[in-house]
């Protein structure tokens, strides 16, 4: 069947195999060789494929790319590009070089372990020429396994695989159609990709920071970090094993204040959870779902998260840009990376927002939402407002029901109540210091989002 008509996985991995102008390698640690499997599988894998190896032992593994890097990182999927590339072209260049587009197709994976305790990532690399003799081009992803079981999960990096040597010379028209086309047969339940990075002229024109932020706005990923330098990692490297200080909001309006909360609320953290971990790091977080213009009721532009990132950046922060604005799903995202408490640092308003959320997609609505947030090991320190702000969002917002005592001009989170029946909820947890009260410095008072 044309092409056109039918380019399911199956497809794909025959027309690379009866292409007499692709010819290339296949590096697979971690996941079984299921990419390669695919192209040996489907018929005429002569025509394509070169090698294939899986290198599962550490020994042998450090003998053919070199000691010293973990085994499932980056580092280790360039030296394994290096190698397999290398070795490809001393072996074929003389003989195929005139007719031949190579290609060395890699992955280092942590597939679900027997007991399901790891960390399941890996990291996906592909070399490429997009003529004879051409200059290389480099593509590297980092993704995460949302299948539950290891077999699903070999399953879907092979298809994750065999999507991206097709895409290589098939649909880099755009960034857009390149993560459409590696995601097709695969669904946005199965992988989540964090991290592009690439090198070469076949991606002339690619912004990193647009098609970073692409990733949670197209729905690839849950979340995506840029961290204060712009060296752009995945959220698993940033967070792991670190006591995190997390501000959600809006930011209409970036001021010094909000990077005040931030540092307020780190030398906050006690003392045996920073020994406990490695190191406190605050973050600013931003949701796709919140930043359009409400009036208008249209998701924010790439070019408006980006102006946001860049503001908030500025104050001395790195951002992680979420699809979800909810705390529970913020939460639960960076409980994947560590088991140490969470704390958010937010304003009046974020506060008020915790408790007016319809959560109709949860059965339990505003009950389930708050069971599932403050049993995950979270607190909310929740900064001062001035009045006249207060006022202001209160009436913006059409809340009804809230009322608040002020002192000096000021409310706290102590002093700002719900209707009842609520109230009696919300006084509980500030009893139980699941919501604790913001103690800025004298000149800090906490911004309006």
């Amino acid at each position: 069947m044309p092409e056109q008509q039918k380019n399911d996985v199956h497809h794909k991995a025959l027309s690379l195999n009866l292409d007499p102008t692709k010819f290339g390698s296949f590096a697979e640690i971690g996941a079984g060789q299921e990419v390669a499997r695919w192209f040996l599988t489907v018929g005429g894998a002569s025509g394509t494929v070169a090698k294939t190896i899986s290198a599962y032992d550490k020994e042998v593994s450090d003998d053919l790319y070199g000691a010293g890097t973990r085994y499932v990182s980056k580092p280790r999927l360039q030296a394994m590009l290096e190698s397999e590339w290398k070795q490809l072209l001393s072996q074929l260049q003389t003989t195929r070089g005139a007719n031949t587009k190579f290609f060395s197709f890699v992955d280092t994976i942590s597939a679900r372990n027997f007991a399901g305790t790891n960390d399941q990532h890996g990291w996906v690399g592909l070399r490429f020429q997009q003529q004879p003799h051409g200059p290389p081009n480099d593509i590297v992803l980092h993704i995460n396994l949302m299948d539950p079981t290891n077999l699903q999960q070999q399953e879907a990096v092979g298809i994750l695989g065999v999507n991206l040597v097709h895409a290589a010379w098939h649909a880099l028209g755009s960034p857009e159609e390149f993560l459409s086309s590696i995601f097709e047969e695969l669904g946005l339940d199965r992988i989540e990709m964090d991290l592009i990075e690439w090198n070469g002229p076949a991606f002339t024109g690619w912004n990193r920071y647009e098609v970073h932020a692409n990733l949670v706005a197209g729905g690839y990923a849950e979340a995506v970090v840029f961290p204060a330098d712009n060296q752009l990692v995945p959220p698993n490297e940033l967070l792991y094993k670190r006591a995190l200080v997390l501000a959600p909001g809006r930011f209409d309006t970036v001021t010094d204040l909000h990077a005040e909360m931030i540092a307020d609320t780190i030398a906050r953290l006690p003392d045996a959870e920073i020994k406990e971990s490695k190191g406190g790091l605050g973050l600013f977080c931003l949701s796709i779902a919140g930043l359009g213009p409400s009036s208008l009721g249209k998701p924010a532009s790439t070019q408006e998260i980006l102006e946001h990132v860049a503001d908030l950046q500025r104050l001395g922060h790195g951002v992680m840009l979420f699809r979800a604005r909810e705390l529970y799903r913020m939460s639960a995202f960076a409980n994947r990376y560590t088991k140490l408490r969470i704390y958010f640092a937010i304003g009046l308003t974020v506060q008020v927002r915790v408790f007016e959320d319809t959560y109709n997609e949860l059965p339990g609505t505003l009950l389930e939402a708050l069971a599932r947030l403050f049993t995950q090991n979270v607190r909310l320190i929740v900064y001062p407002m001035p009045v006249d702000d207060l006022q202001r969002r209160a009436a913006a917002a059409q809340l009804t029901g809230w009322t608040w005592k002020e002192t000096d001009g000021m409310v706290s989170v102590d002093n700002l109540y719900p209707a009842e029946p609520l109230n009696s909820l919300y006084q509980y947890l500030l009893k139980s210091e699941f919501i604790l009260v913001g103690e800025p410095r004298k000149a800090l008072t906490a911004p309006s989002s």
